[in-house]
């Protein structure tokens, strides 16, 4: 059977419920800050949709028909089921069981989620956490379906339509073993640098000239590139048991052993890290402080 309280109008419950209580047109009026002609004609369309006068003059006011008496207490509880999904949205980072959705780089993973998830099991141990890698041509659809929640990217590779906010600027280091013969040095010769064979991170792999040549070919100068790899995870253990130098982000030289960090001997563009999220999350309370947390973790990383 067809339930009229479904397809109602929500103001026309309202204002039942206003005459209800005051068994008056006027002071149904004044509570709901409306004119008393306008009460009125919700009376009649109210009394269309239930086939019931609801209520009929009296001495003083109005008296509710038994219809309109049945109707009152799912009418109170249907404003009140409403009223509670107006309520601004609360949020228990302690208690939360929901799951965040991330896509991240290998730099990424080492320089902000690995702090972000130390905060996250003192802060909030019931969040799960899925990391998957960043994939440019799938990234807008993932963000529409729910399979990204958050990106952590460079400004030159974030789809324009998405949310975007600053979290560091990188810069660019040496990297080195503690046993490399110019390990104690203070600082590299532009000569030195080009003569010892280097070692590359390539995200994409298989590639051997990097923002590093870019800036030696703009001086007239080469280097040369003996290893190419595609993640940081192995080249820490490669430097330290071999005569390499790399050029690697400074916040991924940050706390690794057996490695000596030095400036290059040249000015290396650095990049811009940034966090990207969907409208689809913008507004829920615990993607906000989870976002928060993120740009938190990254302030506080020091390279």
């Amino acid at each position: 059977m067809n339930n009229p309280l479904l397809n109602i109008d929500l103001n026309l419950l309202k204002t039942l419920d206003a005459l209800l209580d005051e068994r008056s047109v006027t002071r149904a009026a004044e509570r709901l800050c409306l004119t008393q002609p306008a009460v009125s004609g919700m009376l009649t369309r109210l009394r269309e949709s239930f086939d019931d006068p609801l209520f009929i003059r009296a001495q003083r006011g109005i008296v509710p028909t038994l219809r309109a008496l049945e109707l009152a207490g799912p009418v109170k509880s249907i404003l009140a089921e409403v009223g509670e999904l107006l309520q601004p949205q609360q949020f228990d980072p302690a208690l939360s069981q929901m799951t965040l959705h991330l896509a991240a780089t290998d730099y990424a993973l080492r320089t902000v989620i690995v702090p972000f998830i130390a905060h996250l099991r003192r802060k909030a141990p019931g969040i799960r956490v899925a990391v998957v890698p960043v994939n440019s041509e799938k990234l807008p659809r993932q963000f529409e379906d729910g399979s990204v929640d958050v990106a952590l990217l460079t400004p030159e590779t974030t789809p324009p339509t998405l949310h975007t906010r600053q979290l560091f600027d990188e810069e660019y280091v040496c990297l080195l073993s503690e046993n490399h013969p110019l390990a104690g040095c203070s600082a590299l010769s532009l000569d030195d640098f080009c003569a010892l064979d280097h070692a590359l991170i390539s995200w994409p792999g298989a590639n051997f000239h990097g923002v590093t040549d870019q800036a030696l070919a703009a001086m007239g100068r080469t280097r040369r590139v003996t290893l190419s790899v595609n993640s940081f995870l192995v080249l820490p253990e490669i430097l330290r048991t071999s005569d390499l130098i790399s050029v690697v982000p400074g916040r991924l030289a940050t706390g690794v052993s057996g490695l000596v960090r030095l400036p290059p001997p040249l000015v290396i563009p650095g990049f811009s890290k940034i966090m990207v999220w969907h409208d689809r999350t913008y507004h829920h309370k615990g993607h906000q402080w989870l976002r928060e947390l993120l740009v938190t973790v990254a302030e506080e990383a020091v390279c």
